[in-house]
Parts: C-alpha cells; structure tokens; sequence
C-alpha cells in the first residue's frame, strides 16, 4: 500500500491537490473552533448551502468556470443569507434553528433550480458545476490551490492578530462590550472568516460536505482540552490530517472523491478523540466511574461495619450483617472486603465472619463523623451555603472555620448523631473526647 502512495505523491497535480486540502483542514480546524463554542454549528451548514446559488450566477454573468469569480459569488450569497437569517431572528418570532432550516431549504433550492437552468443552455457539461454540491478535489489545479493558500493564510493570519478579542466575544460579549470593543465589527469580521473557510471547501469537499468540515476537527478537539488556545491548535492539526489522509486514500482507492474520504477521516479521528480522550473520553470516563463505585462500596461496606461495632459487636460480623445495612452488589462487596482486610481495617475470623482492628476503629471513627457531618450539612444546607460543597469528601474539618465546625458538631449531637466511642483504641477515645 505505501509503494502506490509514494508513486502517487510524484504526481504535480496530488501535491497540489494535498497542499490544499491539508490548507483547507487546518483553516476550517481554527475557524471551527469559534463556531461551535459561540453555539453556530449550523451557520456553516446555511453558508454552504446557499453558496450553491452564487455560484451559479457567477457562472451565467462571467460566462466560465473560474474559481475566483465563483468563490466571490459564493461569499456574496452567504453573506446575504446570513443578513437574512439575522433579520429574521430579530424581527420575527421565528428561532434561529428554524430560520437556518428555511435559509438551507430554499437557497440551495434556488442553487438547484439555477444548476438545472445552466446545464439544459447546454454549457453546464463544461463548467463543472457539480463539483460544487459534492466537491471534486482531483479537479482542482495549480491556480485554484494558490487561490485556496492566499484566502487560508490571510484567515489564519487574521485569526492569530485579533485571537483575544474574538476569544472574548465568544465567551464574554457583554464584558467585551463594555471594554469598548467593537461588537459588532469583530462579529462581522469572523462571520465573514467563516463566510470564507467555507467558499474555498466547496469545489474539494461540495456544500453539502462542507459543514462536516467546520465542526468535526473543532468537536474532537474539545475533547482534549479546556483551553481555547489549544482548542485552536489542535483542531487545526485534525483538520490538516484529516485532509492529507482523506486526499492519500483517494490516491489509492479508484473512483472515491476525496471530499467525502476527507469527512470520514475526520470523524475517524472524532471517533477517537470520543473514545480514547484522557478526561472527556467514554474509555476515561467508564474508568473514572468505576473507581468511584469501588470507592464508595468500599465506604458503604466500611460504614456498615462500624455501625454494627456500634452496637457492641466488633468480633464475628457476618457478612449477611454487613449486607444488611446496606445493600452493595456481591462483586463489588467482596471487592470491598479485600480492600478493607489489606488496608488492616478488618480481620477475618474463623466461620467466614470479621473482626474490626484497632486501626479500623480509628479509621471507620473519622470517616463516620466526615459521612455523618455532611448529613447535618444537607438537613441545613441554608445555614453553610458558604461552604458550597457538593460530595462528603469536599467537607475537611482543617479547612472550614471554627464557627462552622462547632455549630456542625452542634448539630450532630442535637440530632443524636455523634459516633459512639468504641472501646478499643486510646487515640480514638482522646479525639473523641475533643469533639
């Protein structure tokens, strides 16, 4: 498979073909990424497809195929579309995810209607018109990629010297506002980058495509990251390789348009990116989870088992006891139990039955008084929302003023609450004492 890649990469016409493709991926990568934080995934798509009717009247008034009069009336079409789309919104009580579906409906409608028109004149076979809806990379030559360079670099350029007022504009408007920042110019400005990144993908990956194009890169790259500076980076890298791998495979696989092989090796990535990310990634996340399962069977079994010493029994606890106090699934409670015994918390006995050890006293005491505080703290939430916590382990005696420990201890003890002093360790009675 690399020998016909590698003889392939000779051809003048794929170098140029992946120069460009790797130049449109990184561009919608860095574009995207602004798009789908300020919640406008859809305004590429609305873009896109009302592009097609620009460039078929780019085509009747110039009379042939050239990139450069088509992208123009491509950029011409999406801008007005997305003036109407805005005037829709404040003006009508139309919402905005209704007024993109009516823009993508009867713009690319009228683009269709308009394809039809030119091709029965009986010149559209020559001006390559379809290439627009489905994108034909292979099509394109040495003076559509220099094009598609100049307009990437002057976007990624524009991007990198006003990044802080668009990175405040999709976070913060208001503050922007307020700051003296021209709103509405910078919204202009990146509608108009946007406008751009999208007109130079619609002969390599076609308008319907190109919305895939925008977003997929930006979405997995989220997923590795929670900063919008990285976000940028990296979305720019699994566009660029999404196009180098969409453009290689097309090299090697006959008949297969490199625009819909360029989306599938970006969702391929996003598919990755979903899975095998280290904090937001499903594979994390079911890791995350079932640690914290273990760790509160663990807690729960534990728990469990000093509530019986409570009652004065602190040798042959049977693990039917312990089960009843609270229920914990059997894998998980023999889990529990092993964890227990290794941490020298709990011996077993004789008859399959348990002892609590001096150092589980000590240990089960803590983690009772820590579970039985956060109670009191739920039953009067009112009274500590300046502690603001949400799980028991957020709740550190060492860390929350004496006032609060006190009046918690307080309550614990108008409640009935306070952990009874098991007999068997002198630093558990002194700490216990203390409270």
């Amino acid at each position: 498979m690399l020998e016909p890649i590698l003889l392939q990469l000779q051809n003048p016409n794929t170098q140029w073909v992946l120069l460009g493709t790797m130049l449109l991926g990184i561009t919608s990568g860095v574009v995207g990424s602004f798009t789908l934080l300020r919640k406008q995934s859809l305004i590429g798509d609305a873009m896109a497809h009302a592009a097609l009717p620009g460039v078929c009247i780019a085509f009747l008034l110039y009379g042939s195929k050239s990139l450069l009069w088509f992208l123009i009336g491509a950029a011409i079409a999406a801008l007005i579309s997305s003036f109407i789309i805005q005037v829709i919104i404040n003006h009508s009580r139309i919402k905005e995810d209704s007024a993109l579906g009516i823009i993508i409906s009867v713009f690319f409608g009228f683009g269709i209607v308009l394809l039809t028109y030119i091709q029965h004149n009986g010149s559209g076979n020559q001006s390559g018109l379809d290439d627009f809806i489905f994108g034909q990379a292979a099509s394109m030559v040495a003076a559509d990629v220099q094009l598609i360079t100049i307009i990437s670099l002057i976007i990624l350029v524009i991007t990198t010297i006003f990044y802080k007022e668009f990175k405040l504009l999709t976070f913060d408007p208001q503050f922007a506002k307020g700051l003296g920042i021209p709103v509405s110019f910078f919204n202009g400005l990146l509608l108009l980058l946007i406008v751009c990144s999208v007109v130079i993908g619609l002969q390599t990956v076609g308008v319907i495509l190109m919305a895939a194009m925008l977003i997929t890169p930006a979405i997995s790259a989220r997923y590795w990251t929670d900063k919008l500076s990285h976000m940028i980076i990296i979305s720019g890298l699994i566009g660029g390789l999404s196009g180098v791998a969409g453009t290689l495979l097309s090299t090697i696989m006959k008949g297969m348009a490199t625009g819909p092989l360029i989306i599938i090796a970006a969702t391929f990535m996003f598919l990755i990116s979903l899975i095998f990310a280290p904090n937001r990634g499903l594979l994390a996340k079911a890791l995350k989870q079932l640690s914290l399962r273990k760790k509160t069977s663990v807690d729960q079994v534990f728990l469990s088992i000093y509530d019986i010493a409570e009652g004065g029994t602190l040798r042959g606890i049977k693990d039917e006891a312990i089960l009843k106090k609270r229920n914990v699934p059997l894998r998980l409670f023999q889990y529990s139990k092993n964890e227990l015994n290794k941490k020298g918390f709990i011996q077993k006995e004789a008859n399959n039955t348990w002892m609590l050890t001096d150092k589980g006293i000590e240990a089960g005491y803590e983690l009772v008084l820590q579970q039985r505080l956060f109670e009191m703290y739920l039953m009067h939430e009112m009274e500590f929302a300046h502690l603001d916590l949400k799980t028991r382990d957020d709740l550190n005696l060492q860390h929350i003023s004496k006032d609060t420990k006190e009046h918690l201890l307080k309550l614990l003890r108008t409640h009935n609450r306070s952990p009874l002093l098991i007999p068997r360790s002198a630093s558990v009675r002194n700490r216990r004492l203390m409270v």
